[in-house]
């Protein structure tokens, strides 16, 4: 053990909070785990600093969701960010800067396949021809300045410029973050482009390349008498998106930004997604939201089994993210559209007790997509299996969203930020103290979590987190 490492472990055990020494959960030794875990990644999967999604044993190949590759790097989550993310909270838990240094890597790696648009795409061979085929910011700086024919891209879809932008910022309010121009720079450079694509009735498209036009439509949605009932096979990507937790992420996003920096223009947006939400939630019998809706606000199909409908867990996100910004701002209008919209999600409910992804406009009845054909039907006997058309995503979470609406909002602002007493984290400590021995337990004799046969950087993800709060409740406050 490094002299370093033997230092931190030293100073972690609080008298209060100690375990026997041969406990499974001991905080010396989970943070000697967390170490061993940080250590393999840097040394044996890191690319440029960054990370796959997973990788076939050996180490072999890393993947993303679409391709694999030597010397590949996925920006989508599990990827880059949210392990850099889970070594950021590694450093804050134990003191140990070798997390630091892992965290600040796959930083260096994302400022280094940032688009000139802004953002980042999904993911990035540094081995192969993605240098010459993307239009990077690090290009431009270097004096490269025509586009040509390279992508330029970026794409919010499935938090992937969300959870850059995130890692980013919070690194960037270390000591090491405030000291690192590059580092400041490129996070101001995709904020600065990121706001200017939010478009002017406050929402995001799913991907972009520049500034939205000054000229949006600013309307209200309503649902449609009629609707294209086959897929028209045209492009989505610059509609108003909330899919896959599009503003969801964003608006955490804002409001981390400006829980962070105190600047306006982060809970100004924040606010001004919020707007468009309750311009984009449907009057009537049926409040909730469309996963896309095109510039006239005319909910729209997007891929071939994604139908202009009502859509349980994007109306779920939706109240979730208006939530938020009302305990950020205490602006009631925020707040008061929710319970219409809860009430309808509940009656929404299955007899499975499950929620279909989809409701048809007008009659409530749940709409699928028949596999193969990708006809619409009302018939769930014959799904597609790529696709979640019923899921049971949103058990308790109604329920619990709707108990937070009945409380004080100075009550829930408090409940966040409770007094740090060795009574709490004592506390902290027992309820994270099972997931804890799962980390262990789970953990290869190299440090690594496996899904089957591959290392898997979700896994990663989960258990060095929770291995990270167990051990900070065990740190002198």
């Amino acid at each position: 053990m490094s002299t370093r490492l033997f230092a931190v472990l030293s100073a972690l055990a609080l008298p209060a909070l100690s375990l026997a020494a041969d406990d499974l959960s001991d905080p010396v030794a989970v943070a000697a785990a967390m170490r061993k875990a940080n250590d393999f990644y840097v040394s044996k999967l890191a690319v440029h600093g960054g990370y796959a999604s997973s990788w076939k044993r050996g180490p072999g190949p890393g993947r993303s969701e679409h391709r694999e590759g030597e010397n590949l790097i996925s920006i989508q989550p599990p990827g880059t960010p949210t392990v850099g993310l889970a070594m950021l909270r590694a450093y804050e838990a134990t003191g140990d800067e070798a997390f630091l240094e892992g965290a600040r890597g796959a930083a260096r790696a994302l400022i280094d396949c940032q688009l000139e648009s802004g953002g980042w795409s999904d993911d990035f061979d540094f081995g192969g021809e993605d240098a010459q085929r993307r239009f990077l910011r690090k290009q431009v700086l270097a004096g490269d300045t025509e586009k040509g024919k390279r992508a330029n891209l970026s794409t919010l879809d499935d938090n992937k410029t969300q959870s850059a932008m995130l890692l980013l910022l919070e690194l960037a309010h270390t000591p090491a973050g405030k000291a690192d121009p590059e580092l400041q720079d490129a996070l101001r450079y995709a904020f600065d482009h990121v706001l200017a694509v939010q478009t002017r009735i406050g929402s995001w498209p799913q991907q972009f390349s520049g500034a939205a036009p000054a000229d949006g439509l600013v309307k209200k949605a309503e649902i449609p008498a009629e609707w294209p009932r086959e897929w028209p096979k045209e492009k989505y990507h610059g509609y108003h998106t909330l899919n896959d937790g599009n503003l969801e992420e964003l608006v955490h996003l804002m409001l981390r930004a400006h829980e962070l920096t105190g600047e306006t223009r982060y809970l100004d947006s924040a606010k001004r997604c919020g707007d468009f939400l309750l311009l984009a939630q449907f009057d009537g019998d049926q409040p909730g939201w469309a996963q896309q809706y095109d510039a006239e606000m005319v909910p729209s199909w997007a891929r071939k089994f994604e139908p202009p409908a009502l859509s349980s867990s994007e109306s779920y996100g939706a109240c979730l993210t208006l939530f938020e910004i009302w305990l950020a701002t205490g602006e009631g209008k925020y707040r008061d559209t929710l319970s219409a919209a809860l009430d309808w999600l509940e009656k929404s409910r299955l007899s499975n007790g499950k929620w279909s992804r989809f409701y048809e406009f007008g009659t409530n009845r749940p709409l699928y997509c028949e596999a193969g054909t990708y006809r619409l039907t009302y018939d769930d006997s014959n799904l597609p299996s790529h696709y979640s058309f019923q899921s049971d995503y949103l058990v308790n979470k109604v329920e619990r969203l709707r108990a937070d609406l009945a409380k004080p909002r100075e009550d829930l602002l408090a409940s966040r930020r409770p007094p740090d007493t060795p009574e709490r984290r004592a506390k902290a400590a027992r309820n994270l103290r099972e997931k804890v021995k799962t980390a262990l337990g789970t953990q290869t004799e190299d440090g690594i979590w496996l899904d089957k046969d591959e290392i898997s950087a979700e896994l990663f993800v989960k258990h060095l987190n929770a291995m990270s709060a167990y051990v900070k409740a065990f740190k002198n406050s």
